[in-house]
């Protein structure tokens, strides 16, 4: 009896050793074979700032499908690797639905603070439902709150992809939303103004948008004629210009000034339309208009940096819609037609700014080509591989919405839309007669990046009773693009200091179930599952009685 007692007594001993250790020496291992639940350097920084308690409300809890059970479990245990590095964030899932007195008042309310729902298909007890369900995650710090979406949807994606999506997404997703609420001091985004660029009203979404990130001035580039230095000094506050659509040709003075923004660091990206058609244009009584070429005077700067934008549109067999009405008077339709001057441009997924986006609509988008140049070039977005570059001048007729085009007609494809420049920027004026005096002129720079985009209609939202709608939403069809996602990945890329938009590219391959094998082996599967481990307790218990009968019977 007594060394039963010390016996007990010495593994109770051992078990408290273990445990004081096990707090004092705290670690935990990651086996995954893909490091999900490994956080990233940039990620543990966002976090570690905290010195205040953070809350995190998911609003993935109640009556969900397989899918978003699986996203739901995903975060749980992405947000404790979050919580293990810093004891100040407190999480909990939570069923928006569940007490509310009204459901349609609480889907309104949810709605009205910009969480977009989604309708999903329940199976339950051999009954289908059709639920709403809100993806996502509040987080709050103090009195700021920012929003954190937790399903990635992309066109045509099946629900293993579109969960793999979500949960690559996650650590992103949660690591954007605690540097955004620790920022204090925001990097400067200038739009450039003077040369026809796009109205703010058309940019409001985006602009809307960024400013979570980034403080926003506008740079009107009229006053060079009279003060190029005060502009330049003015520009030279910010980080980063946005061209967006100029329609105006841009003057040798005012190509100096940007030219020296750019040579002395100043990061930009450009959205340039070279070829001047608007679908507005097309709705006459003809139903025609001339696509003819923009005269921008960009030529030799982008030639520059190993670029050359075309006057040219691009034809896409991969189109997205736009829509038509037939018939008259009460009888009118209104059917989505593909039109094949707006590609669907689907995301290589080969760099941080192109990965994991939806599918993206270009308008009337011309093709660049890269110049053999000593800077680093990245194709970012290209069209489909079976597309082609139409010259222009060129007469456009909404009349070929009702001939079907023949894939055989598209030989060129993978078309570059987005261009990724990077490296040591020299002067377009290097070597040249300068248009204007300016101080301290600048004929090589430091590593910069610039992104130039051959569509001006990217940035552009649609306008609804006079208010802006979100940038990617097209009301006419009602689908959303990935065009906010993937302005929004630009700027942060090139604004990007501390590495956090490289989380993008980590990969994470959930496995799922093989429906087929499942079907086929169901039978064995259950045998082994259940059938073995009752074999296996009675043979264990034959052994037990066999032993205690040899031992016993002497």
């Amino acid at each position: 009896m007594g060394n039963s007692l010390l016996s007990i007594l010495k593994a109770l001993l051992v078990l408290i050793l273990f445990n004081v250790l096990g707090n004092i020496f705290y670690t935990r291992a990651d086996l995954t074979e893909d490091k999900r639940y490994t956080l990233s350097q940039p990620a543990i920084e966002a976090v570690e700032k905290f010195n205040a308690p953070v809350i995190i409300d998911i609003l993935l809890e109640g009556n969900l499908p397989p899918e978003f059970l699986r996203l739901r479990d995903e975060t749980r245990q992405l947000l404790g690797e979050y919580v293990s590095k810093n004891k100040h964030l407190k999480f909990a899932f939570v069923d928006p639905m569940e007490d509310a007195p009204s459901t349609e008042a609480m889907i309104g309310e949810l709605q009205g603070l910009g969480l977009t729902p989604t309708q999903v298909t329940v199976e339950q007890g051999g009954k289908v439902s059709q639920e709403i369900i809100f993806p996502w995650a509040i987080v709050t710090y103090g009195t700021k709150s920012v929003k954190v979406p937790l399903l990635k949807n992309k066109l045509g994606a099946s629900s293993e992809e579109r969960v793999n999506n979500s949960v690559q997404h996650l650590e992103y997703a949660f690591a954007n939303a605690f540097t955004q609420l620790n920022l204090t001091d925001k990097k400067r985004v200038a739009v450039i103004k003077g040369n026809g660029q796009l109205e703010d009203i058309f940019m409001a979404d985006y602009l809307t948008t960024i400013r979570d990130y980034y403080n926003i001035g506008a740079i009107t580039l009229d006053s060079v004629a009279s003060n190029p230095q005060g502009v330049l000094d003015q520009l030279r506050d910010f980080d980063l210009a946005l061209i967006a659509k100029p329609t105006e040709a841009f003057t040798e003075e005012e190509k100096f000034i940007l030219d020296q923004y750019i040579t002395g660091g100043g990061k930009s990206l450009w959205l340039i339309d070279q070829v001047a058609m608007e679908m507005d244009s097309l709705y006459n009584e003809q139903g025609t208009a001339l696509a003819f070429p923009r005269q921008l005077n960009l030529d030799d700067f982008f030639f520059r940096y190993g670029l050359r934008l075309n006057a040219n549109l691009i034809n896409d067999f991969y189109a997205t819609q736009i829509v038509m009405a037939t018939g008259e008077g009460n009888d009118s339709q209104y059917n989505p037609v593909p039109w094949h001057y707006h590609p669907m441009v689907i995301s290589k997924n080969d760099h941080p700014i192109n990965t994991n986006l939806e599918a993206l609509r270009f308008q009337f988008a011309g093709s660049i080509d890269t110049l053999s140049s000593s800077y680093n070039k990245h194709i970012l977005l290209e069209s489909s591989p079976y597309s082609k570059a139409e010259g222009a001048p060129r007469q456009i007729s909404l009349e070929i919405i009702n001939s079907i085009p023949s894939i055989e007609n598209y030989e060129t494809g993978h078309i570059p839309l987005a261009v990724l420049v990077e490296g040591e920027f020299n002067s377009t004026f290097t070597n040249r007669v300068k248009p204007i005096a300016l101080e301290k002129v600048l004929d090589k720079g430091p590593q910069n990046k610039m992104i130039v985009i051959s569509d001006g209609d990217l940035i552009k939202n649609q306008i609804r009773n006079g208010r802006p709608l979100e940038l990617g939403y097209d009301k006419w069809t009602n689908n959303y693009y990935g065009n906010k996602e993937f302005l929004i990945n630009c700027l942060n890329y090139l604004l990007d200091d501390n590495g956090l938009i490289n989380i993008r590219t980590k990969k994470v391959a959930i496995p799922f179930l093989d429906e087929v094998k499942i079907s086929e082996q169901k039978t064995k599967w259950q045998l082994i599952n259940i059938g073995l481990p009752l074999v296996l307790t009675l043979l264990f218990g034959w052994a037990i009685n066999a032993f205690r009968r040899k031992k016993y019977s002497r």
